[in-house]
């Protein structure tokens, strides 16, 4: 399967994947302190706690998974999110027993490529973990998300009723 450049005329932008370390969690913090990025987790800031589990969790899908959320960082070693996969975490709805991927990143990195670009490494490494398909959870109204799981090839399948009563779309891709 091939899969097509973030656009048509712009090469995809040098990035780099690695394992969250204890540190990620402040820095995911600052860089997702936006209410445009959080528009669709609620809206507000999640607390640093939030962000100290969560990189501990993947920590630990890498360790025991050999795939987690990395740490997306750009040519010069910034750090812009995160992107990659994780077991669905939600037992009442949804994809339940899939392997989700996902990409979370600053406002300062939108609208350059950064988010298809660390997604399709993320697709990689899970080919090589043997990781047979993914699904990808996005907001109904996250035109933005759509629009880069549709370049990562990924098809529209079903929708879901989420617990804060919005729609998110299942797009399913077989790696």
């Amino acid at each position: 399967m091939s899969i097509a450049p973030a656009t048509p005329h712009a090469p995809a932008p040098a990035v780099r994947l690695r394992v969250p370390t204890d540190e990620d969690a402040l820095t995911w913090h600052r860089v997702f302190d936006d209410p445009e990025v959080m528009e669709f987790f609620g809206g507000r800031r999640a607390d640093f706690s939030v962000y100290e589990e969560l990189t501990a969790r993947q920590r630990r899908h890498d360790a025991e998974l050999g795939y987690c959320l990395w740490t997306v960082l750009d040519e010069e070693d910034a750090v812009l999110g995160f992107t990659g996969a994780q077991p669905w975490p939600h037992t009442h709805y949804g994809p339940v027993g899939a392997t989700e991927i996902g990409w979370r990143l600053g406002r300062a990195a939108w609208g350059r490529g950064y988010a298809s670009a660390a997604a399709r490494i993320t697709l990689e490494r899970l080919r090589a973990a043997g990781v047979p398909d993914v699904v990808a959870m996005v907001d109904s109204r996250n035109a933005r998300s759509m629009a880069v799981a549709e370049r990562l090839g990924m098809r529209r399948a079903e929708s879901y009723d989420t617990p804060r009563g919005q729609e998110a779309v299942c797009f399913r891709l077989e790696l």
